[in-house]
């Protein structure tokens, strides 16, 4: 019998659990005529008697082999259903194991009955609470957590549990390296993401502890991934954001000299005096959740995300600012090509994604070019100095919400080994940048403490302007933004700045809409024969009212593409149904290698996304291993058995492969390209052919 059947229509899973496990436990499983019914049982090996089989017992029997056969606990250690009392009250526990010595002292509690977290945690906190237990356990089958508890308020993460033959101290003092913190990577490990760390830490212990929450888990991210850095760079070195049974005055010291030294490292993100607010203990909660996860990935994704959740939360998408799903960010990215030669801004960039992704671009194409292969720690290992040249001299970002500067230039400060120019500027409002920047003829003296953080970035964007007197027009090769799209501009200052700002009679709106603003301020960025791509509003395509703002992009661009999106893309912040526009400013200027010289008539390239990517509540959707190409799978079958995991299906009933990429994390499905070889080719492969046939210049 498959355990499918018996898990349908409950919360609990098997991705846990390895597929030999379950096929080795599913030949034992027999049936029993109860009632006339045939019934599901298993020989429960410490109970040694037949035991009905529920979902849970499912879950519990599965784990019980992983006690005894990988951690060696004898089950003569072990009770199942364990009586905890709570005054009168009695309640059972799972699976209690029993301390070596004090054979009567529960040593580690087991939690399956209640299948989501937050409920599992408070149960498993009050039995160890109740019985003196220092190690609780909680899982659905799915995911796992493990918690030391060091007294009756805080239960801190543990990265494993001690083996049979291991003791608790040796499990918290056993010191990590770069390459133990990759093998046991929590994130891979225990099936979970950043996002739902942090929400945990959120229940735990930062919403009663008094801080801003935001600048808190800023503080922990930026340090951690500081530490990774160094470790990155020295293997041998011992990671630092780790609690090797410091006690929590000395554990605090630590982190604070080490985010110092992060500060150090990467200036102009935080202040000089700028101190970690948390208490030693609540202190010491946080390192622990976040001490087993690795921030590095082959690109900033993991960190990217978390990132986004805090913003979202700190900012609730203000003037519709959402943050751009990775896989859109790279399918532009593929799409203008761009190189190291070529200078490149986002104009509203948030947390930087279509600077970020850009430079993991170039860097392989510049490995490549020198025969090197990407690592498994790409982001942290040091690079060619192209690699740190062409962010130095060539990336650049403006946005006008300070906290997205902030974390746009940690993630550029890391990518740049400690230059960035990430500014902080309201893009659309370029006549009073003089106001932070200070004007050249020094009438205006500017902001001190912006011209501290900020200066070094702006004297080279300076160096990119038409005009040495204006900030409107600059020369850049490409441009990838995604501009808000809610709010309008109603100052009239501002808007008789832009073409885009009249009427088609040639009189000022008393508003015109962000996002309408933006195209025509991309384009004053863009040199003759630049290359532009930008998310906007479906409607800007085709609503009748908007044929001016079409007609005004045709007259300076060749449109190059239009890709849809699905309306399920910037779920859960909106359901907005956005395209991708990919236009190139026309030039006939020889000097300039006549990029893209003026024509009448041309092809454009039309796509549309049709697989959703996420779900419609926005939850993202993943590739099975069924949905693998039939071509490749020949060569890369057994390659492949190494890189899926089992997902237990509600729907079909059926536990399904899904597909892992190179560092065991899921891949989201989608058309838009094809990932690492591992995937379909989609749109971004359509569009290269596309623009070679085309002869277009940057392929």
């Amino acid at each position: 019998m498959k355990l499918t059947e018996i898990l349908r229509d409950s919360n609990y899973s098997l991705g846990q659990f390895k597929m030999e496990s379950i096929t080795d436990f599913e030949n034992t499983i027999f049936l029993k005529d109860v009632r006339d019914k045939k019934v599901p049982y298993i020989n429960c090996i410490v109970r040694k008697k037949d035991i009905k089989l529920t979902p849970e017992e499912a879950v519990r029997q599965l784990y019980l082999k992983v006690l005894t056969e990988d951690l060696k606990y004898p089950t003569d250690r072990m009770e199942l259903e364990y009586a905890v009392s709570f005054g009168r009250e009695k309640k059972r526990a799972d699976i209690v194991i029993f301390d070596k010595d004090k054979t009567l002292s529960p040593y580690i509690m087991v939690e399956l009955k209640k299948p989501k977290l937050k409920d599992g945690k408070e149960q498993l906190k009050s039995y160890c609470n109740a019985t003196g237990a220092p190690i609780g356990v909680w899982s659905n089958g799915e995911s796992i957590s493990y918690y030391h508890r060091k007294d009756p308020n805080y239960f801190e993460d543990l990265s494993e549990l001690p083996s049979a033959i291991q003791k608790l101290s040796d499990i918290l003092k056993e010191r990590w390296t770069i390459e133990d913190l990759i093998l046991k990577d929590k994130l891979v490990t225990e099936r979970k993401s950043l996002k739902d760390l942090i929400l945990e830490m959120e229940d735990e212990v930062l919403a009663n502890a008094g801080v801003d929450v935001f600048e808190e888990l800023f503080k922990l991210i930026f340090t951690k991934l500081y530490d990774e850095m160094e470790s990155g760079r020295n293997k041998n070195r011992h990671l630092a954001f780790r609690n090797y049974g410091d006690t929590e005055t000395e554990l605090k010291e630590k982190l604070q000299d080490l985010f110092n030294s992060a500060k150090d490292k990467w200036a102009g993100v935080f202040s000089d005096d700028s101190r970690l607010m948390l208490t030693p203990s609540h202190l010491s909660v946080c390192v622990s959740s976040l001490q087993d996860v690795k921030l590095f990935n082959s690109n900033l994704e993991v960190v990217d995300e978390a990132f986004e959740y805090l913003i979202n939360k700190s900012s609730k998408g203000e003037k519709g600012q959402y943050f751009t799903p990775r896989y859109v960010i790279d399918m532009c990215v593929k799409m203008l090509n761009p190189k190291k030669e070529e200078t490149i801004i986002d104009t509203a960039a948030g947390s930087c994604g279509f600077p970020v992704h850009s430079i993991f671009y170039v860097w392989e194409k510049i490995l490549k070019d020198k025969g090197l292969n990407k690592s498994h720690l790409f982001t942290l290992e040091e690079k060619p100095s192209e690699c740190t040249d062409y962010v130095v001299d060539k990336v650049f970002a403006i946005d006008f919400d300070e906290k997205a500067v902030r974390v746009a230039r940690t993630l550029n400060l890391i990518a740049g080994d400690g230059q960035t120019n990430v500014l902080h500027l309201n893009t659309l409002d370029y006549e009073r940048w003089d106001e932070n920047t200070g004007s050249d003829d020094n009438k205006i003296a500017g902001n001190r403490e912006w011209i501290d953080t900020y200066n070094n970035g702006w004297k080279k964007l300076k160096k990119l302007r038409e005009n040495k007197n204006s900030n409107r027009d600059f020369q850049f090769d490409i441009l990838m933004a995604n501009p808000p799209f809610a709010g309008d501009i109603k100052e009239s200052r501002i808007l008789a700045k832009y073409d885009l700002g009249k009427k088609t009679g040639g009189k000022y709106q008393t508003k015109v809409g962000r996002d309408i603003l933006f195209i025509e301020r991309n384009l004053d960025f863009l040199k003759p024969g630049g290359r532009m791509a930008v998310v906007l509003p479906q409607g800007r395509f085709n609503n009748s009212s908007d044929k001016q703002i079409r007609d005004f992009i045709a007259e300076r661009c060749r449109i190059l593409g239009v890709v849809g999106l699905h309306g399920n893309v910037f779920k859960p912040h909106t359901g907005t149904k956005t395209s991708v526009l990919l236009v190139q400013k026309w030039n006939d200027d020889p000097k300039l290698g006549a990029l893209c010289p003026k024509v009448d008539d041309y092809p454009i390239f039309f796509a549309t996304m049709q697989e959703p990517s996420k779900d419609n509540s926005g939850e993202k959707i993943y590739v099975k291993k069924k949905d693998y190409p039939k071509s490749a799978q020949k060569t890369k079958e057994e390659e492949l058995e190494d890189v899926t995991v089992g997902v237990y299906n509600e729907t079909t009933e059926d536990l399904e492969q899904y597909l892992l990429d190179t560092h065991g994390h899921l891949i989201i499905k989608h058309d838009l390209f094809n990932h690492d070889n591992l995937t379909k080719d989609g749109i971004a492969e359509a569009f290269i052919e596309f623009a070679k046939k085309e002869r277009l210049s940057f392929f």
